[in-house]
């Protein structure tokens, strides 16, 4: 079966081609790792089902913060909860875990950050109500901390023990955000008149990570490669996008949605952005990953065999029950 099928990235073997995307638990006290998070998806690694788990988005700034109990890798002292982490996991078996790392953006909330939200321009973001106050756009100089900031966090990553990293450049948040001819209306380097522009901010951020951790270290980018809606990036965007990032140095990409988040309007069959995902991988060298709307692994197997993606993202099923990867991969 090709699910079974080993997929190998640099020196990472990953055993099966099934994994557990980023979802948040919302379960860290001021951003901190506790038993209870280690015990979520040390049951999930159990015995070695999944080929890879990726961890729920943690932020990089106190001012990208999504939720007030995130997780946290923008400090040097998150390492040592986060290596706890790591450990728990591989203790299981040979599941191989990323890190996810992320800034809200506009969409960050001012009373969990107690700052003005930011974001490429000052417009609201779609899923924002008229109501809201307008996010402050980020100037060239702030724009070269956060790439430093990307690049730090990818380093405590490392250092804490996760076999890669995944930048997340989906789902409406920051990096989205730059992208998307929606909330993108700049006119200087990283401005919305050509994709170029438009990704500047994803290259550099690839390339400072790069210089942080290695060539040789595995770095995905977790890619909200289409809108579904007018006046948003397209599928034609996300071809040529991603084939940029590959020729940046990123090993995976893993597709979802943009501004639509990570659902689909009035889709919910398995694979719900195969259009996009079977596009890129059509264009690319590396591996791509596709979630949404797959419960079971023949599901999966259906979709690997059809040529969707390299990799299939189980999410909601084993979210909600911790026996999936037992049940599903362990038959």
């Amino acid at each position: 079966m090709k699910w079974k099928e080993p997929l190998s990235i640099h020196h990472l073997m990953l055993t099966n081609r099934i994994v557990m995307p980023p979802m948040a638990t919302r379960a860290a006290s001021h951003g901190y790792i506790d038993e209870e998070i280690c015990k979520y998806y040390q049951k999930r690694a159990e015995k070695g089902y999944l080929g890879l788990i990726i961890t729920e988005h943690m932020y990089i700034d106190k001012q990208g913060k999504a939720d007030p109990n995130q997780i946290s890798i923008s400090r040097n002292g998150d390492i040592g909860g986060l290596r706890q982490l790591t450990r728990c996991i591989h203790r299981e078996g040979s599941t191989r875990v990323f890190a996810q790392i992320n800034h809200a953006g506009s969409i960050a909330d001012p009373i969990v950050t107690r700052q003005q939200a930011v974001g490429p321009s000052p417009v609201l973001h779609p899923r924002q109500k008229q109501s809201q106050v307008l996010p402050r756009e980020l100037s060239v100089e702030e724009i070269q901390v956060l790439v430093a900031e990307y690049a730090a966090a990818a380093g405590r990553a490392k250092a804490s023990g996760y076999d890669g990293v995944e930048i997340h450049a989906a789902h409406g948040y920051l990096l989205n955000q730059f992208y998307s001819p929606l909330t993108n209306h700049r006119n200087d380097a990283y401005g919305c008149d050509t994709l170029e522009k438009r990704v500047h901010f994803h290259l550099q951020v690839i390339h400072a990570i790069r210089m942080v951790v290695g060539t040789a270290y595995p770095l995905a980018i977790r890619f909200g490669g289409c809108d579904y809606q007018p006046g948003g990036s397209t599928i034609n965007d996300a071809v040529e996008a991603a084939k940029l990032f590959a020729t940046a140095g990123v090993d995976l990409i893993d597709v979802s949605g943009g501004m639509n988040f990570f659902v689909r309007q009035d889709h919910t069959e398995p694979g719900y952005f195969r259009d996009m995902s079977s596009a890129i991988r059509h264009h690319v060298s590396v591996p791509v990953i596709l979630t949404g709307g797959v419960q079971t692994v023949e599901q999966a197997e259906d979709l690997l065999v059809t040529g969707a993606a390299d990799m299939i993202g189980v999410g909601r099923a084993i979210l909600q029950d911790a026996e999936w990867p037992k049940r599903e991969l362990g038959k």
